[in-house]
């Protein structure tokens, strides 16, 4: 018995149409197909396997922090990624070395979520 791969994350958002332009325009996430819910939300792919599901209409306040509730994406140029978050007048934090020498940064959703950008250590 083993775990295979992480498939999905999902996260409560209060506007779903605001959070589908923030993962689509700014995060450039692909827009995947979501089957016929009986409740409001959107799918996204992250990389070859995984997707990022969003569940509308939060009611309960967003409790997530850089150093907590986050999720991570390996990025191929933080620079690029930098530069595409500052022009969409994203809400992001100082790049910094993590203790492993990764280099990393921060950008929030609409609703207060953190997401992880981050390069690995140079080899």
């Amino acid at each position: 018995m083993r775990i295979l791969e992480l498939n999905h994350i999902a996260i409560h958002v209060a506007d779903v149409d605001a959070s589908v332009r923030f993962y689509r325009d700014t995060m450039r996430f692909p827009v995947m197909d979501r089957p016929a819910f009986d409740f409001p939300g959107a799918w996204f792919r992250l990389g070859p396997n995984q997707e990022l599901h969003l569940i509308g209409d939060r009611q309960l306040p967003v409790h997530s922090h850089h150093r907590g509730g986050h999720f991570a994406l390996l990025v191929d140029s933080l620079d690029e990624w930098e530069s595409h978050l500052d022009a969409c007048g994203a809400t992001r934090l100082a790049r910094k070395k993590r203790p492993d020498g990764a280099t990393q940064t921060f950008v929030q959703d609409p609703d207060g979520h953190w997401i992880e950008l981050f390069t690995p250590p140079s080899v």
